[in-house]
């Protein structure tokens, strides 16, 4: 199977594993040794950004409670059952630290220092951002029998889809890229 790198995965709806029900995972990597991701649709209900810079002693009280409301209130992603109280950033390149930041594709970046979340609230950069707790990993193998079961869907990489959209849309926009809907899908695999 070619890498998947820079792609997204969309979970089918029979998904087996509740903790990726109608899940949208970015994969960040992809290939002999496995596989990582991040999902990208989750989102954690009663913690912002401003509670993670706060828990972090990013900035004092007062620093961050006046960051403009978008930052302040930015929405912290559930990346995946693994190590959740790791953070990783998903962003542009505007903001790029070399041994700090990985490139993905094209020009998104992950990042998963410290530095970039203070960049974000005080330097509004990277121009775009997702900011998640905890990943998706697969063993070597693992995600390609996921596939071969219909588990997961590939839909090409979407700007759009990764940093534009409100995340409670993600998941129908990825089917609609494929040119499907909910409705429309099979949990009963074809394979020629």
């Amino acid at each position: 199977m070619d890498s998947l790198r820079g792609q997204f995965l969309v979970a089918m709806p029979d998904m087996g594993d509740p903790r990726f029900k109608q899940s949208v995972i970015y994969m960040v990597g992809h290939g002999d040794e496995g596989a990582m991701g991040l999902v990208i649709n989750n989102g954690l209900e009663d913690l912002s950004f401003g509670d993670i810079l706060e828990d972090l002693k990013l900035g004092d009280k007062d620093q961050i409670i006046h960051l403009p409301e978008g930052i302040r209130n930015r929405q912290v992603l559930r990346g995946g059952p693994v190590q959740t109280s790791r953070g990783f950033v998903l962003h542009s390149a505007d903001y790029y630290k070399a041994g700090n930041s990985y490139v993905v594709h094209d020009d998104v970046c992950l990042t998963a220092t410290l530095d970039i979340l203070k960049s974000i609230a005080f330097d509004q950069a990277p121009s775009e951002a997702l900011f998640a707790l905890g990943y998706c990993g697969w063993s070597p193998g693992q995600l390609e029998a996921e596939i071969a079961a219909n588990g997961w869907l590939t839909v090409p990489f979407s700007r759009e889809l990764l940093f534009g959209l409100p995340i409670e849309t993600r998941y129908d926009a990825a089917l609609a890229q494929l040119g499907i809907s909910q409705a429309s899908l099979s949990a009963t695999a074809g394979h020629a």
